[in-house]
């Protein structure tokens, strides 16, 4: 792969187009559960002075009232990125009353399905849609599952860079044909590759033995005791990402092709429109109250769980598939990377850096179409470097055979290293290229200097529990952003926007002329 890789990159340099790797869009949305200072989940309705989860553009909620999003513009320069997401960060922390952000991806002292409040978005029919979308979510797998966090890294090739690769590739298919294939194409290596983002940045192992209540018979023999309050797999990467997270078992006789657009579309839009027999049990609208939005596979495309998803901008309630098919893939939203606990804004620098060489690496290797069995094995790759991926001597599936996991993440890492050098350019600095040189260090001592290490490390010689070690560097991280203020210039803007949103939120209900079920009909009848 890396002969191949450093191929490209000169044609690219001999075309004197290889700046334009460097202009890929980066953006951040972040999930954060709030929580009071003794480390329940937070009871109390989003805050008002953040706006409306509705309609604000950078602070939303995620499943539960209680689960923050933010989310960032896209930028060139990553920098700008973490820089969006910190002030959203400040201006947060400066309206939440004393609660906390919860700094890990697995919640704490769940206090059963009950404690995690759904989300409100108020009276509209959108909202009303979200509501009970999230609501069927519920009935379907459980609220706990829905209150895990993490950070997805939304990544969009340089618009002008598609028709350089194009000439260079011979392709004389209409531009849009090609930019599809292309995405689809860095979806599957994604796949291929992504258990790599797991094992270097997984930073899940341990998690509260409230998060399995009403499930424990079946589920706390895979684990181990590490106190009386915690479970933990001892060379976890990622229970996030395990058969314990934000998983979907329900969903895997779907088989989605990842091949083409348009296979990808049908194949989502069949899902949303086929009957399930135990969700028609559950019933739809029930004593007047909707449980959920349909009783098929897939209520939306968003119930689809997946590491990567293609995506598209939608309109003003257009359905994400209808989004795609007309306008194609604007970006993708790599989804499986946790929250890291050790920095305030839930990622670092170093982690951008790498995420977007990882990104290009995607881009640049080969990419065959998948099989139905070769995405079982990349599945299996993900769950296995999830539950147990610095087991010494782990093995992966490649191909045939089975390949020592640190052997192959070496190999990634040197594959990327001509990337990481052309995203350095002239900088001195080569902040790229010592981001995948740090990834060395971690792959020869994953004990010392992987997260998913350093957690269990540091709740051993702490002698804390994942919800004490979890509230500690909550606390801290509330204190680092309240001590460094927003500029008063920028703390006005984010007043204002987050005025604006709720008059927004306002004027949508207001306009409102048609019933819920009515509403829903038109909906799903998109063409």
């Amino acid at each position: 792969m890396r002969k191949l890789i450093d191929s490209r990159l000169e044609q690219l340099a001999r075309a004197g187009q290889a700046h334009l790797l460097r202009k890929g869009l980066k953006g951040l949305e972040k999930e954060s559960l709030r929580i009071t200072t003794s480390g329940e989940i937070a009871q109390t309705p989003h805050p008002k002075a953040l706006g409306s989860a509705l309609t604000h553009p950078a602070i939303t909620t995620d499943y539960s009232e209680a689960l923050i999003e933010l989310i960032t513009p896209p930028f060139e320069d990553s920098a700008d990125t973490l820089a969006a997401l910190e002030d959203i960060h400040r201006f947060v922390h400066a309206n939440i009353d004393g609660e906390l952000l919860l700094a890990t991806s697995m919640p704490c002292r769940i206090e059963g399905d009950e404690s995690i409040p759904i989300a409100v978005y108020g009276s509209s029919n959108i909202g009303k849609m979200k509501h009970v979308y999230r609501r069927g979510l519920g009935y379907r797998y459980g609220r706990a599952m829905q209150a895990i966090a993490g950070v997805h890294f939304n990544y969009s090739v340089n618009e002008d860079l598609w028709p350089v690769l194009q000439a260079l590739a011979g392709d004389r298919r209409p531009l849009p044909q090609f930019v599809a294939d292309r995405y689809f194409g860095m979806v599957r290596n994604i796949q291929r590759f992504g258990w790599l983002i797991l094992y270097l940045y997984g930073t899940s192992p341990a998690m509260s033995k409230s998060f399995l209540t009403g499930r424990e018979t079946p589920l706390a023999s895979s684990f181990a005791e590490f106190d009386p309050t915690t479970w933990h797999r001892p060379y976890a990467t990622s229970l996030r990402m395990s058969d314990i997270g934000y998983r979907n078992d329900n969903q895997a006789s779907l088989d989605i092709s990842f091949n083409r657009l348009d296979d990808y579309v049908r194949d989502l839009s069949h899902a949303i429109s086929t009957p399930y027999a135990p969700y028609q049990a559950i019933g739809i609208e029930v004593d007047g109250e909707y449980r959920q939005l349909n009783a098929n596979i897939l209520q939306i495309e968003n119930e689809y769980y997946s590491t990567v998803r293609p995506k598209q901008i939608t309109r003003s309630g257009e359905m994400p598939t209808l989004a795609l098919k007309k306008r194609g893939i604007s970006y993708l939203e790599l989804r499986s990377v946790d929250l890291n606990c050790y920095h305030p804004a839930g990622i670092s620098p170093e982690q951008l850096r790498f995420l977007e060489t990882f990104m290009l690496l995607s881009l640049l290797a080969d990419s065959p179409p998948m099989s139905t069995e070769e995405k079982k094995t990349a599945a299996n790759n993900m769950l296995a470097t999830a539950c147990c991926g610095r087991t010494p001597g782990m093995a992966l599936m490649r191909g045939d055979g089975a390949v020592d996991l640190r052997a192959w993440a070496k190999e990634l890492c040197e594959s990327m290293e001509p990337i990481a050098a052309a995203l350095d350019g002239d900088s001195n600095d080569r902040p790229y290229s010592l981001a995948l040189e740090h990834q060395y260090v971690a792959i020869a001592d994953p004990e010392q200097h992987l997260p998913s290490a350093r957690m269990l490390r540091e709740m051993r010689s702490n002698r804390e529990s994942f919800a004490e070690f979890a509230q500690r560097l909550s606390v801290q991280h509330a204190e680092a952003m309240r001590s460094h203020p927003l500029a008063p210039e920028t703390e006005a803007s984010m007043r204002r926007m987050a005025e604006e949103s709720l008059a927004e939120q306002e004027a949508i209900e207001a306009s409102d002329s048609l019933a819920f079920a009515e509403f829903l009909q038109r909906y799903f009848a998109q063409t």
